[in-house]
This record gives C-alpha cells, sequence and structure tokens, in this order.
C-alpha cells in the first residue's frame, strides 16, 4: 500500500503545543512518525517556523527524513496562487494561505492538512481553490483537519 503524502501546513506543527488542537496534531505527526504516512513539508511552513518558539520547531525533528518529503514554492506554485487571488478565492492579504494551497497542489500531495479553519478548511473555499485548479488542468486537491486523516482501526 502506498503511503499517503500529505502537505502539513504551520498551523498543525504549532497545534502541537496548543491545548485545543494538540490532541489532533500529536496523532498526525505520530502517524508520520511510524512511517505509514509521507509528511510533506514545504520552504513556506519552515519560513513560518523560523519565528516560532523552539518547541513548535522541533516537531518536525521528531520525523525521519525517508519519512519527510520537502517541497517548494515554484514560479509555477506562485502563479497558481496568484489564480486563487485573482479568482477571489480569497483576498490578496491571504497570500499565504493561497501559496500553501498551490504548493500542495503542484507537488501533487494526497491531502493538505490545516487547522486555519477561516482561509483554508472551509467548504466554501475548497470549492474555490478545487474550481481554479480544474480550470487551470491541475487535479482537485483534498483539504482537510489532522482529525480527517488518522487512521482509525
Amino acid at each position: 500500500m502506498l503511503k499517503p503524502h500529505i502537505y502539513t501546513d504551520t498551523s498543525v506543527i504549532g497545534g502541537c503545543l496548543d491545548k485545543e488542537f494538540q490532541a489532533g496534531s500529536e496523532a498526525l505527526i505520530q502517524r508520520f512518525e511510524s512511517g505509514s504516512a509521507i509528511l510533506m513539508i514545504s520552504d513556506l511552513t519552515l519560513s513560518e517556523l523560523e519565528n516560532a518558539p523552539p518547541d513548535v520547531r522541533n516537531v518536525l525533528n521528531r520525523v525521519s527524513t525517508e519519512d519527510t518529503q520537502y517541497v517548494e514554492l515554484t514560479a509555477e506554485a506562485r502563479q497558481l496562487a496568484e489564480r486563487y487571488l485573482s479568482e477571489g478565492v480569497v483576498s490578496s492579504k491571504n497570500q499565504t494561505d493561497a501559496r500553501h494551497i498551490a504548493i500542495a497542489t503542484i507537488h501533487r500531495a494526497d491531502v493538505l492538512v490545516s487547522w486555519n479553519f477561516k482561509h483554508i478548511v472551509n467548504l466554501e473555499r475548497i470549492h474555490g481553490y478545487n474550481a481554479v485548479n480544474l480550470k487551470q488542468g491541475y487535479p482537485m486537491i483534498e483539504i482537510r483537519t489532522p482529525l480527517e486523516v488518522l487512521r482509525h482501526e
């Protein structure tokens, strides 16, 4: 069975130390630690984590390099993110959120996980991102919370 590639945004990493989101974030990180899924992490996420407390930054050190895929904000991803903005999926002040979606789309993540309910894990916005993706010739992207991608055995 192929391991799912799960693009993980900054809110999930930070969620490991946030009482409200800790259980779901920790369970997902443990899934990566067990090797049953691949953590997709972008240069954008790493940049956002630079100013985070050391405990938050150290969460990523728990996942082996074999179970981590580093992806970049490419020119293609920037262009797709700009398309989300020009189509009104999110406003220009939410460019970073649009870039996370674009990176996950371009690099063919199986799913993007986030705790950002306002601009990312939001049904209306998900429909908007996917409408743009299809118009631009990209596949639809699954966007979920960490709780929705846990294995329930």
